[in-house]
């Protein structure tokens, strides 16, 4: 089956603390535990947690694992656009779960949104925007 509009998207990015990672990503933004995966300590092997919003047709993979560092730039960004404003208890949730408010590289993202990011060095974007593709 090809590739369609409606094909799951899986965002994966290496973590540092899977711990921090959850705290900011599921009690800080509101996302799900989707799966989880230990490693028994084996080569080869890492622990992987995915989190995302159960409806939605995507997720983020975080893994953890010695050998692979992450390395975010200022444009490594996860947009999520609200098609509102963003709620000030949200961006107090994300900072107090080990988030850090910052300025965006592209002012744009300033003027419709707010970054933020997290435990990983990674972005993640706020937009007061809706999302059309015209």
């Amino acid at each position: 089956m090809p590739a369609t509009g409606q094909s799951h998207i899986r965002i994966a990015r290496p973590s540092r603390d899977l711990v921090a990672a959850e705290h900011f990503w599921v009690s800080g933004l509101g996302l799900s535990v989707l799966f989880r995966a230990e490693s028994e300590g084996g080569p080869d092997e890492h622990d992987l947690l995915m989190v995302g919003w159960p409806d939605a047709s995507w997720h983020l993979e975080l893994v953890q694992d010695a050998a692979v560092e992450p390395r975010p730039t200022e444009e490594d960004l996860l947009v999520v656009y609200l098609d509102e404003q963003v709620p000030q208890a949200v961006l107090s949730r994300l900072e107090a779960h080990g988030g850090k408010r910052v300025r965006s590289r592209n002012p744009y993202w300033d003027a419709w949104g707010a970054t933020i990011q997290d435990p990983d060095g990674y972005r993640l974007v706020l937009s007061t925007r809706g999302w059309t593709n015209s």
